[in-house]
């Protein structure tokens, strides 16, 4: 029996990630004494190459004269960098472009005088990061369940602005419901283009594959999406960090694999899974 194993195209990194590794590596060979806060993205295999690169992990900035501080992919509140700048340290900037991209249209609804509304996961770094570009709270939604009518009562108009990971369907009911209670209320799709080309492969494969594998750390909020959205379509999906979590019971009796991998997710850990897999599928067939 012959079992086809069908990777989506959109598997692994995104431009974001890929540009966040690169800095991180090059900053690496250029300065002695490199540090971030938290982890460059969410991985634990990129993590180990960068902090195998030189680059130390803190959690705290203390003064310094002659570190470098490495702002990770998600971004970074605008205190973090003032506390930087004013302890001595010399900043490298790795945040995503479109995650600058948010923060700037969050700070422009601000002095327009607009109500930020972020969707997403609230203590996430990218969540905390946005909300950390502005001068008055922001609100943040992570479900329409959390959604409270008599707060959003308050705002005579809000802007919405999204995580670049989240599932464009659910923001989109949550934006719906918002409208009905803010009557001026704008809403910026600020999910990344490669977000919304990885959900749209994931909303066909788990229909056309007996069992789908999702390759990602679960700390990855989007490798967490993709696997939501692969588990509402098609029970038999998998979510793995590496080859070692595959298991031999769940090929037999398929005729078809499907493949995706979260945008923190390294190449070499995904051609590593279908390699583990084809040697699997040789032991059921």
């Amino acid at each position: 029996m012959t079992i086809r194993i069908n990777v989506a195209k959109s598997a692994g990194f995104c431009f974001g990630v890929k540009r966040a590794l690169t800095i991180a590596l090059d900053t690496a060979k250029k300065s002695s004494d490199v540090v971030m806060l938290g982890d460059v993205v969410h991985n634990e295999d990129v993590v180990r190459e960068v902090l195998g690169s030189g680059i130390k992990k803190i959690k705290s900035l203390s003064k310094s004269s002659d570190k470098t501080l490495l702002i990770r992919a998600h971004g970074a509140a605008s205190n973090t960098y003032r506390k930087a700048k004013s302890r001595g340290f010399a900043i490298v900037d790795a945040t995503c472009p479109m995650v600058t991209e948010i923060h700037e249209i969050a700070k422009k609804c601000e002095a327009n005088g607009y109500q930020v509304i972020v969707i997403g996961d609230k203590k996430h770094d990218e969540v905390l990061g946005i909300v950390g570009q502005l001068k008055k709270k922001a609100l943040v939604i992570d479900g329409i369940k959390t959604i409270d009518p008599a707060q959003l009562k308050k705002y005579k108009k809000a802007a919405v602005v999204v995580q670049s990971t989240q599932n464009l369907q659910k923001t989109q009911k949550i934006v719906d419901k918002l409208s009905k209670h803010i009557k001026d209320l704008i809403f910026h799709n600020t999910i990344c283009r490669p977000t919304q080309t990885k959900q749209e492969e994931i909303q066909k494969m788990p229909l056309k594959n007996d069992l789908m594998v999702i390759i990602g750390s679960k700390t990855s909020a989007n490798t967490k999406r993709l696997y939501e959205l692969s588990k509402s379509l098609n029970k038999k999906t998998f979510w793995i960090q590496s080859q070692q979590n595959l298991k031999l019971s769940w090929f037999k009796s398929v005729k078809s694999v499907g493949i995706t991998a979260g945008a923190s997710t390294p190449d070499k850990t995904t051609k590593s899974v279908v390699s583990q897999i084809k040697k699997l599928i040789k032991q059921v067939s």
